[in-house]
């Protein structure tokens, strides 16, 4: 029977549940996994391997976030999240043709209430990605055991359950105060247990500041509250509201931008914030572009300080 009130995600808003209700009433209900991603593997610089090889991981990486249970909630075919992810294969190890290195890049998007308009959630290149893989494995992950017995097969799967767990934590954020923070603490668990060898990289402190540890630490830290608040503030307040209350909507977005100034003047060079603009700079020239003059004059100056690696595109709203 069709769950009316309970479909999906805690905290997402009722009336938009309830108009899926009118429309798919006819429809049993049925649980489905929380991911739709589209899944490239490049691997031209590859010479020696069997290209099937290739065709086969991409499979089983599109298997493995599609089809896998992230969360206990259901989801609808409209509810889930897309995303787009690119493996790029840069490296292959002619002593041990399993070892492949590459990039990875990773866009995930949550549609605005009551429109055909998708917000980007999250955008990232991960330059540390290193795994074995041979034809036909298939990708297994454990919650409670993330590393198996070959730390380089491992740590494919490892980072794939932790960008799944990330993406789908700011998207219950996004939905409702602090939503996601049962997601958010499952991809520190990946991080917290990650496999170690000489060759993985991405998962520690002391590595790089931008780091997969990084961005989850910030995110769940009592320092960084408030940019969860914004975020919330941002997708809930703001960009689903501006079907209706379109005024309202652009000054809450526009409240917010001023609560990131304030939390960057406290935590220069964050991670969160260079991952929010990294995400948000195009949609936020867009909608300040909508403002007054003075307004235009106002946040390039202040999105030009909190965001100096963007300048040249805030330079539209001269």
């Amino acid at each position: 029977m069709m769950r009316i009130w309970q479909i999906s995600r805690p905290g997402r808003n009722t009336k938009r549940y309830f108009l899926f209700f009118l429309l798919f009433a006819v429809v049993h209900s049925v649980s489905a996994q929380e991911l739709n991603c589209t899944v490239k593997v490049l691997h031209e610089k590859i010479q020696k391997v069997d290209q099937k090889v290739f065709t086969s991981l991409q499979a089983a990486i599109t298997d493995f976030l599609n089809n896998r249970k992230w969360t206990g909630d259901d989801y609808k075919a409209q509810e889930k999240i897309g995303c787009n992810v690119l493996l790029n294969i840069t490296g292959n190890s002619d002593a041990d043709p399993d070892l492949f290195t590459g990039t990875l890049s990773i866009s995930t998007t949550r549609p605005v209430y009551n429109s055909g308009y998708a917000t980007t959630l999250y955008t990232n290149i991960d330059r540390d990605v290193v795994f074995h893989y041979s034809q036909f494995n298939p990708l297994s992950f454990d919650d409670n055991r993330v590393t198996g017995s070959d730390p380089l097969e491992s740590n494919l799967t490892a980072i794939l359950a932790y960008y799944a767990y990330l993406v789908l934590g700011l998207d219950y954020d996004s939905f409702s105060p602090d939503g996601g923070t049962a997601l958010l603490k499952k991809a520190q668990n990946v991080v917290t247990n990650a496999p170690e060898n000489g060759n993985i990289h991405g998962w520690k402190a002391f590595e790089e500041k931008r780091n997969r540890y990084w961005i989850i630490d910030q995110l769940l830290s009592p320092r960084y509250a408030n940019y969860r608040t914004a975020w919330y503030s941002y997708h809930r307040q703001g960009l689903d509201q501006m079907w209706n209350k379109p005024d309202e909507g652009r000054k809450k977005i526009l409240s917010v931008v001023n609560s990131l100034q304030e939390i960057a003047r406290n935590n220069p060079n964050s991670t969160l914030l260079q991952a929010f603009f990294n995400a948000k700079a195009d949609e936020l020239i867009r909608i300040i572009l909508q403002g007054t003059r003075e307004e235009k004059e106002q946040y390039h100056k202040v999105l030009i300080a909190i965001d100096p690696t963007n300048t040249s595109k805030y330079n539209a709203l001269k």
